[in-house]
Order: structure tokens, then C-alpha cells, then sequence
């Protein structure tokens, strides 16, 4: 199945290296097939590798804004470290598929 970021591998690769990506997964409607352009967001994964104080919030939005623009439409970013509640961490889990590893 070819979803949204198939197309964009390259680009995402680029942004991944630059804000310190460790790992970048695409999880929900655009992985199961219910995305639908004018009424959905993209629900992103992120892992960093080990940020310089301060660098993180620099990585997280710097990321956030630029997967914004190139996909052209809202982004939810999460970390995979702040997903505490375990309902949304299976649901998480069921959908997730890589589109950057490090």
C-alpha cells in the first residue's frame, strides 16, 4: 500500500537528519486508509537521539513547522517517550509504520 510519504522519502530523510531524528513513524488514518486530505491531519511517531540542553524544543518544532509545509496540511506530532496512556499507546502501536530510521 503506498501511503502519503512514500512520495516524500528524501525530504523526510533531510528533516530527520537535521533535527536529530532517531526514528519516524507515520501512525493513523494515513497508514490504515481513512485519510481523507480536507478533513485529516497526519499523526507522526518521533524518537530523538540525545539532544543538547535546550535543543530539544529547537528539534521538536523546528520538525513539527517543516512537516507542516511539506505536507501542506496539520501535523500532530507525538514522542514516543510521552505516550502514558496505554489505549492510545496500542492504538499507536497497531498503525505505526517507519518512514525514517536512522
Amino acid at each position: 500500500m503506498s501511503i502519503i510519504t512514500d512520495k516524500h522519502e528524501v525530504e523526510l530523510a533531510t528533516l530527520a537528519q537535521r533535527y536529530g531524528v532517531a526514528r519516524l513513524e507515520l501512525f493513523g488514518s494515513a497508514v490504515t486508509g481513512e485519510f481523507d486530505p480536507a478533513k485529516s491531519d497526519l499523526d507522526f511517531l518521533v524518537e530523538f537521539v540525545e539532544q543538547p540542553p535546550g535543543g530539544m524544543a529547537r528539534a521538536y518544532f523546528g520538525l513539527l513547522e517543516e512537516l507542516e509545509a511539506l505536507f501542506c496540511c496539520s501535523v500532530d506530532l507525538v514522542t514516543d517517550r510521552s505516550i502514558k496512556n496505554p489505549y492510545f499507546r496500542q492504538s499507536v502501536d497497531e498503525s505505526r509504520r517507519p518512514v525514517y530510521v536512522a
